[in-house]
């Protein structure tokens, strides 16, 4: 779910949420490898195909300004996730989505790491 709570970020321009979502992933386990690859994950093999159902219910959800979600996309990630599990992930879509439109309309600044 980091990765989808950062990539709805960099697509929304909330640099606090990338900074802290990058933060909690690596946290999290997450290696430097595909924290860097997310901004192009369809160019990489480094995801998964749950990773990537997901990542691209994402975009379209992020980005509903380019049309509705379509149905190729919710089915794949429905495949993936099942009835809750999508009913989980569109919420952490939403959620993700609101605090991106906070964050970037008040632009709180991103922390500084302390070894700076």
């Amino acid at each position: 779910m980091e990765l989808v709570k950062l990539r709805a970020s960099y697509i929304n321009g909330c640099a606090y949420c990338v900074d802290m979502h990058s933060r909690d992933a690596r946290t999290g386990g997450e290696s430097e490898q595909r924290l860097y690859a997310l901004p192009v994950w369809r160019e990489t093999p480094f995801f998964t195909a749950r990773e990537r159902a997901a990542l691209e219910l994402t975009e379209a959800a992020t980005r509903l300004t380019d049309g509705p979600v379509g149905d190729d996309v919710f089915d794949a990630a429905l495949a993936e996730f099942g009835d809750v599990g999508l009913a989980e992930l569109l919420f952490t879509i939403t959620v993700i989505n609101a605090w991106n439109r906070l964050g970037a309309t008040a632009r709180p600044w991103p922390l500084e790491d302390d070894a700076s």
